[in-house]
C-alpha cells in the first residue's frame, strides 16, 4: 500500500522555508542548463540556416575555405558568367554577386570600438542571397552602409546602437548608416554591408574576396567546379553555401561537446543540491518515518513518497525556469568569433531542460530515501 500523494505534498508545504530555498536552487540549477541549451540551438539553427544549396562560392584556392584571407581578380565574375550556362539569370539579369570580405575595427557613435564584419557588395547580392531583406532606410550609397540586425551585437554592444544617420569609422573613412536588414536568423545578420567599389577603394584593393552567384538547380554546382578545376591558372575553388556552414557545424563540433559537458556538469551541481536539500528534509523526520513502518506502510512506499517529493520540487523549478527562459532568455543575441546569433528557446530546448530537470530530482532524492531506512523502527521512534 502506498501513503496518499497528499501527504508528499503536505510534507512540503510544513517546512515552506525550506521548500523555497530547494526551490530557487532547483530553478537557478535548470536555468542555467536552459541557457546553455539555449546556446546550442541557437548555434545549430544560425548554421543550418545561413547555406543555400543552389548558391556557390568561388574564392581562391590558397585561401584554403577561410575566405577572409581569400583574393581574386575582379575580372572573375564575368569570367564565370561567359563561360557557365547554369547561371540563374531573369530578364536578363545574372545572378552573380562579387563581393569583398573583410573583418575589421570599427569606431562606433560613441568612440567605442569592436570587431566587424564588413562585406562589399552589389546590387545582385540581394538577388543571390535570398534571404537578405532590408526592413528599415534604403540601400547604401556612397559611403553608406547596410547595417544586419545583430552587428551591433558582433561589435560588443546592444542591437539597436546602429541606427539610420549614425556615423562610424572603419578603414580610415567615414560612414554612415543608411537602413538595416534581416536574413532570417542567418550569420549574415552580423555583418555590415556596403558598396563594393567604395569599400574597395576604403582598403586600396582592386581585387575581391569570392564570387557567390546562384544556379539554376543544385546538381548544376558541378559545373562550377568543374571550371575551377580546369582553369588552374586562375588558382580558383568552388563550394556550395549549404556544404560551406555544413563544414563550419563540423569545424564547431568540439564547442557543442563542450557545451554539452558544462551542461552536465551543471546538473550534477543541481544533483548536490538536492541532495543536500534532502538530506536535511529526511534527516528531521526520523521518528516520522518509523512511525509510518510500525503503522504497516512497507518501505517502498516511503521511498515512493520521498522521491515523489524531490519529483514535485524538481517539476516546479522546471516550470519556473522554463517560463523564465521563454521570457527572458529566448531571443539573446550573443556573439562568438565569426558573428553572432540568438539563443533560441524552442521545444526541443525545453524538452531536454525538464527532463534534465526531473533527472535532478530523481538523483537528489534517491539516496536521502534510502538512507532514511537504514534505522530500525525502535531506534527511530526514540529519535527527538
Amino acid at each position: 500500500m502506498l501513503l496518499p500523494w497528499e501527504y508528499g505534498v503536505r510534507n512540503l508545504m510544513r517546512r515552506p522555508l525550506r521548500t523555497l530555498m530547494t526551490l530557487f536552487a532547483l530553478t537557478t540549477v535548470i536555468t542555467l542548463v536552459f541557457v546553455v541549451v539555449g546556446f546550442l540551438r541557437g548555434m545549430e539553427r544560425s548554421l543550418s540556416i545561413s547555406g543555400d544549396e543552389q548558391v556557390a562560392w568561388v574564392f581562391s584556392m590558397l585561401a584554403e575555405e577561410n575566405i577572409e584571407t581569400s583574393a581574386i581578380e575582379a575580372s572573375i565574375p564575368s569570367l564565370l558568367t561567359s563561360s557557365i550556362g547554369s547561371t540563374f539569370n531573369r530578364f536578363d539579369v545574372d545572378y552573380v554577386s562579387p563581393e569583398l570580405f573583410l573583418g575589421t575595427r570599427v569606431t562606433l557613435p560613441n568612440q567605442k570600438s569592436g570587431f566587424g564584419l564588413v562585406r562589399g557588395v552589389t546590387v545582385t547580392a540581394p538577388l543571390v542571397h535570398r534571404k537578405v531583406q532590408l526592413v528599415s532606410g534604403s540601400w547604401p550609397q556612397k559611403n553608406e552602409i547596410l547595417v544586419g540586425r545583430l552587428a551591433g551585437t558582433k561589435l560588443g554592444s546592444h542591437d539597436g546602437l546602429l541606427k539610420v544617420g549614425d556615423v562610424i569609422e572603419f578603414e580610415g573613412a567615414s560612414w554612415t548608416v543608411s537602413g538595416h536588414f534581416q536574413a532570417d536568423g542567418s550569420l549574415y545578420e552580423a555583418e555590415l554591408w556596403c558598396r563594393l567599389e567604395d569599400f574597395q577603394m576604403a582598403t586600396k584593393r582592386q581585387d575581391i574576396s569570392l564570387v557567390a552567384l546562384q544556379v539554376k538547380t543544385p546538381s548544376a554546382m558541378s559545373e562550377v567546379q568543374l571550371f575551377c578545376k580546369e582553369r588552374i591558372d586562375l588558382e580558383l575553388t568552388s563550394i556550395s553555401e549549404s556544404e560551406y556552414y555544413a563544414e563550419l557545424r563540423e569545424f564547431f563540433q568540439p564547442l557543442r561537446t563542450l557545451a554539452w559537458v558544462v551542461v552536465w556538469l551543471v546538473a550534477a551541481a543541481g544533483v548536490f543540491t538536492g541532495l543536500n536539500m534532502m538530506y536535511g528534509a529526511v534527516a528531521g523526520r526520523g521518528r516520522e518515518i518509523a512511525t509510518l513502518q510500525a503503522i504497516g506502510y512497507r518501505r517502498r512506499a516511503i521511498v515512493i513518497s520521498v522521491l515523489q517529493e524531490g519529483l514535485l520540487l524538481a517539476a516546479a523549478a522546471s516550470l519556473v525556469a522554463g517560463v523564465l527562459a521563454l521570457v527572458l532568455i529566448d531571443g539573446w543575441a550573443v556573439r562568438f568569433t565569426m558573428s553572432a546569433f540568438r539563443l533560441r528557446i524552442d521545444g526541443e530546448a525545453i524538452v531536454v531542460g525538464c527532463l534534465i530537470g526531473l533527472l535532478v530530482g530523481v538523483l537528489g532524492a534517491v539516496p536521502p530515501a534510502l538512507r532514511s531506512l537504514r534505522v530500525d523502527v525502535a531506534t527511530g521512534l526514540k529519535a527527538i
